[in-house]
């Protein structure tokens, strides 16, 4: 997935906000103003910090080693950050988005 496509399904949720709190390079994706996804703009490849569950987060890097990484300046037990890199199938970014969503709101 690329950012448009990550930002487009991640404001089709309910609720869904889009902001610049760190400046123009980091869109920040937000729900019941609480934040769910970072996506840096300006990083090569570009990068995704999204919130998960401790059991998920050592899974998704130990499955996606190249790509996923200790959440970057975020708590490394509720955050990873993705580089956006294409090794990760699209349905997978998806369903990443959308648990970091369903944790944030509750």
């Amino acid at each position: 997935m690329e950012i448009d496509e990550i930002r487009e399904y991640a404001l089709s949720l309910p609720e869904t906000e889009e902001c610049f709190p760190f400046g123009e390079n980091n869109l920040v994706l937000k729900t019941k103003g609480k934040i769910f996804i970072i996506l840096d703009l300006a990083a090569l490849p570009s990068t995704m910090n999204y919130k998960a569950s401790p059991d998920d987060i050592i899974e998704q890097r130990d499955q996606y080693p190249d790509a996923i990484f200790p959440g970057f300046h975020m708590n490394k037990k509720h955050w990873n950050t993705m580089h956006l890199n294409r090794t990760v199938p699209s349905k997978t970014i998806q369903g990443i988005v959308f648990t970091s969503y369903t944790l944030v709101r509750k």
